[in-house]
Order: C-alpha cells, then sequence, then structure tokens
C-alpha cells in the first residue's frame, strides 16, 4: 500500500521570500511592527482589543480630533458637497470649502496666502521640491522629519546636513557650499524629542527659511500660530498640519501670493494627486473656530504638570523616555499598558540607533488625574 503524501508546501515567489526573510530579521532585532486598530473614537481615552487605555500617544494637542464641532463641520459640508473630490484641485476638485479653509487659514495665522495639501508628507515633498533645484543648496537639520529628508532628496537639489539646531556649524557650512540659492529647512518642534528650533539665530543667516510647524502650530503662538509667531520670526514657507492639534487631516502651505501660483504650477503632490474631500475641509475649518485660548492654556497646564513630575523642559506637547535599546523600550511600553497608559515605543528608523524610547504627546483633554496616572506608572517602571 502506497502511503499518502504530505501535500508539499507552496513554493513561495522571489518577492514574497524576501519579504518573509526581512520581517524575520526585524523580530530578531525588535524592530518589527504591527498595527492597533483603535476601538473608539481618537481621544485622551482609547480601546484597543478589548482594553481601555488612557491614551498618551496620539498628537491629538488640543483634543480637536472627535470634537462634536469639529464632527458636525465635516457632516454640514458633505451635504453640500458630498464626499470624494473626484480629482485633482486643478481639474475639478476645487470646491469653495476649498477656498474657504485657505482663507481662514491665512487669516488665523497671519500670512498672505495659504495652500492646501493631502498631508504633511506631501506637503513638505511639494513645497521643498518646488523651490530648489540641481543648481541649488538646501540646508537641512540633521533631526528633520523624513518628510522633509524625502523632500530635499526630491528637489534633486544639493543637500547639506547641518548639526542638530547647530547654528554656528550651520552657518561655517553655508560658506563653504554657496550655489545658486541657498535654502534653509527644520522643524519648529521637532517630532521626537520636543525641543524647539533656533528660529531666530537661523533667520539672521540671510537665506530664505522653511519651517515645518507641524508640532507647534495649535500648541506655541498667542494665537497658535506656532513658534514662529511665538517668537516673531518671518518664514519664507511655514508648513502646518491640520491632522494634529487641529484634529482633522490634511496640511498646509503658509506663504506670499507669489510663492503660493508657483506651488500651484510645479508642487507635483499638489498637481497630481485628488484633493481632499471638501468634508475635511470643513471639518478643519470647525476646528480653526474652536482652537481656543482656553483650550491651549489646558494644554500648557498639562506639560507643566508632566514636565514637573518627569524634571524635563517645557519646550512642547512632546516628551521623550530614552531607554537606549528597541527591546528595552518595548517592554516598557507593555509594562506601562498594564497599568493601563498606552506610550508606545519609538524604535528605529523613526529615531536613531541606541535612542529607543517612549514617546509621550499631552493633549488638552487629559485630566490631572491622568497626568498624575502616567507619571506614577512611569516612577514603577523597570529600568
Amino acid at each position: 500500500m502506497i502511503e499518502p503524501r504530505e501535500p508539499a508546501e507552496p513554493k513561495r515567489r522571489p518577492l514574497e521570500q524576501w519579504a518573509a526573510e526581512a520581517l524575520a530579521q526585524l523580530e530578531h532585532h525588535g524592530l518589527l511592527r504591527h498595527l492597533e486598530p483603535l476601538e473608539s473614537p481618537q481621544g485622551p481615552v482609547v480601546d484597543v482589543a478589548g482594553r481601555r487605555y488612557v491614551n498618551f500617544s496620539s498628537n491629538d494637542y488640543l483634543g480637536l480630533a472627535a470634537d462634536l464641532d469639529v464632527v458636525a463641520g465635516a457632516r454640514t459640508t458633505a451635504m453640500r458637497h458630498g464626499f470624494g473630490s473626484g480629482a485633482s484641485r486643478l481639474i475639478a476638485g476645487d470646491t469653495t470649502a476649498h477656498v474657504s479653509l485657505e482663507k481662514a487659514l491665512a487669516r488665523t495665522f497671519s500670512s498672505e496666502a495659504a495652500l492646501l495639501f493631502n498631508s504633511g508628507y506631501q506637503a513638505n515633498l511639494g513645497v521643498l521640491s518646488a523651490v530648489a533645484g540641481p543648481e541649488d543648496v538646501l540646508f537641512s537639520d540633521a533631526l528633520n522629519h523624513a518628510s522633509i529628508v524625502d523632500g530635499c532628496r526630491l528637489s534633486k537639489a544639493k543637500v547639506v546636513v547641518y548639526p542638530h539646531r547647530d547654528v554656528g556649524a550651520l552657518g561655517e557650512l553655508m560658506a563653504q557650499h554657496p550655489g545658486r540659492r541657498q535654502l534653509i529647512v527644520t522643524d519648529a518642534v521637532f517630532s521626537m524629542d520636543g525641543d524647539r528650533a533656533p528660529l531666530r539665530e537661523l533667520a539672521q543667516l540671510g537665506a530664505p527659511l522653511i519651517v515645518d510647524e507641524a508640532h507647534a502650530i495649535g500648541v506655541l503662538g498667542p494665537n497658535g500660530g506656532g513658534l514662529c509667531e511665538q517668537l516673531g520670526v518671518h518664514a519664507d514657507v511655514r508648513i502646518g498640519t491640520l491632522g494634529k492639534a487641529l484634529g482633522a487631516f490634511g496640511a498646509f502651505a503658509l506663504c506670499s501670493k507669489s510663492v503660493r501660483q508657483w506651488l500651484i504650477n510645479k508642487a507635483r503632490s499638489l498637481i497630481f494627486s485628488t484633493s481632499l474631500p471638501a468634508a475635511v475641509c470643513g471639518a478643519a475649518e470647525a476646528a480653526l473656530q474652536a482652537m481656543t485660548p482656553q483650550r491651549r492654556a489646558r494644554l500648557w497646564r498639562n506639560i507643566r504638570q508632566f514636565s514637573a513630575g518627569l524634571k524635563a523642559h517645557e519646550d512642547s506637547a512632546i516628551f521623550s523616555v530614552i531607554l537606549g535599546r528597541p527591546d528595552r523600550a518595548v517592554a516598557a511600553s507593555l509594562a506601562l499598558r498594564e497599568k493601563g497608559i498606552l506610550a508606545k515605543a519609538i524604535r528605529p528608523p523613526t529615531v536613531p540607533q541606541g535612542t529607543s524610547r517612549l514617546r509621550f504627546a499631552l493633549s488638552a483633554a487629559h485630566t490631572e488625574e491622568h497626568i498624575a496616572m502616567a507619571l506614577h506608572a512611569l516612577e514603577n517602571l523597570p529600568r
């Protein structure tokens, strides 16, 4: 009698085989990541996998992501315009909702003009590749966001990376790399450490200045206009996001009318993308109205409370607890979950090797009890 054969395991195709091997390597080094869908609205408390946590991993700085006025703004605009925009803005995807939001952004943040993009990533890609070219030199801070790094690459300009926040070193590099045009690009608040760029000193170097205010809009400045507003610094282009403190989605560039028109004609991430749904624009415009001084005051009360407990600087709503190795950061994150705290482990390549960490983002929607709970959990965290 012939024994039945076990069915042969299907042979993996080359790409599948490569992916499986690469994933195994990531897992071996403690760098494998997984998606974890929320089962609740975004907010200071969220549900994940059937359990409730106090959420310190969201950039919802003003607690507007699930705000009822913001939701109503989306609903009202969707009823007027539908949802899908159908085309890029230069074809048939421009609506009165887009125009209204851009005017509101320019007015709120004291800019001559504003231009919407579909995300902060697309804004940096589009702006940097439009304003710089092969004969130009872009000077970029060593800890700038990945979208700035990629935008610099796409511009085909010469990219000179200067040491983090080191204006003296930058001045020397500018003397060594003249180019047709020199431009400086920096984050206002750096997304992983929460520290601020020395914008006054950068502006004094005389080159056009492009500032990504993603983590500063709604948080810094007397009107929530970011670090440039707080310091009284003029930047030639300010990039802002609608998806963090403003609780919506998308991004914008604040600039002159002529620069705006240039971007409309040259920013590929704008020209070749289906535009934001009008409903998103309605939500964002409602969020601008909800960005009140009272919300910012509550946010800064929480920042001061957390900063005092952590003995850290009060530069922004972002705080990092550096743990070094990826496995230590993951273990610490899991230990916090056992205490009801959601603070995701941040590992390379998001941060440099040896600086894996827990990243805490504060919100105006956190209560004093939430902050105290996180500080107590950190005090008792195994190191």
